[in-house]
């Protein structure tokens, strides 16, 4: 704390004067602040990359081998659409049919069962195979036909080889002989009682190799016959009732 002016001395209280006047004016107070919109920040645009150099290398030359190959294959595929339409027009405009069998007649001459179970028998069938194309021909190269009783073979008949042209058919007669088959007590007791019933159930079932020839083609399939027959007793049995289909 300063000494009372009345206390100084003149030469103190003549210097102080002094020195206050050598001082500078005192600054003005700040102005207030001032309320300013603040400017979005711009952000500095990106220039684009430069484009990258892109080398390009030289292919390699296809080799004569690959060249080759791809001919191959795009003949080979013409080919085998060019076969895909003839065969379609060919088939649309021929329609082959399948040949088919059929029991035109029966008779059961004879059945006898052996002690303890031993069956004989004699059938006459009287079968038609028949063409039924009228731009094919057809050739039998192999025909079993086979007698069954309750899915128990009876007896078997194999036929030589034969043609039919188109339109035709024909008349064969097969002698079915059934010697000595065993069957179980069953089956036979079963068979007995249809012949005394006067009602007796065959099965023939036929496998037919079967070559069809159209112009300077041909081709070969197999086709099969079940027919199921019903007879009266022997020995004047005669055919009542047949059923045939063929796949």
């Amino acid at each position: 704390m300063g000494t009372p002016y009345h206390l100084q001395s003149p030469r103190t209280i003549l210097a102080r004067l002094v020195n206050m006047r050598q001082l500078p004016p005192g600054l003005p107070p700040p102005p207030p602040p001032s309320k300013t919109v603040r400017q979005p920040e711009v952000l500095p645009q990106r220039l684009p990359a430069a484009p990258s150099k892109i080398i390009l290398q030289p292919r390699d030359r296809t080799s004569p081998a690959m060249w080759f190959a791809a001919i191959v294959c795009f003949v080979f595929s013409i080919i085998l659409i060019v076969a895909g339409v003839v065969i379609l027009i060919v088939f649309l405009a021929v329609k082959p049919r399948a040949p088919s069998f059929d029991t035109a007649n029966a008779s059961l001459n004879s059945v006898y069962i052996d002690s303890p179970a031993y069956f004989n028998g004699d059938m006459t069938l009287v079968a038609n195979f028949s063409n039924p194309n009228q731009k094919i021909d057809v050739v039998f190269r192999s025909a079993t036909v086979e007698l069954f009783f309750r899915d128990r073979p009876m007896a078997v008949q194999v036929l030589p080889p034969f043609a039919q042209r188109r339109g035709q058919f024909q008349v064969v007669n097969l002698h079915m002989v059934s010697s000595r088959v065993l069957l179980p007590p069953e089956v036979a007791m079963e068979l007995v009682n249809q012949v005394r019933s006067n009602r007796v159930v065959y099965t023939i079932r036929g496998a037919f190799k079967v070559e069809a020839r159209f112009w300077f083609s041909h081709y070969s399939y197999w086709m099969n016959t079940i027919c199921e027959l019903e007879l009266t007793a022997p020995p004047c049995g005669v055919l009542v009732a047949r059923r045939c289909r063929t796949k």
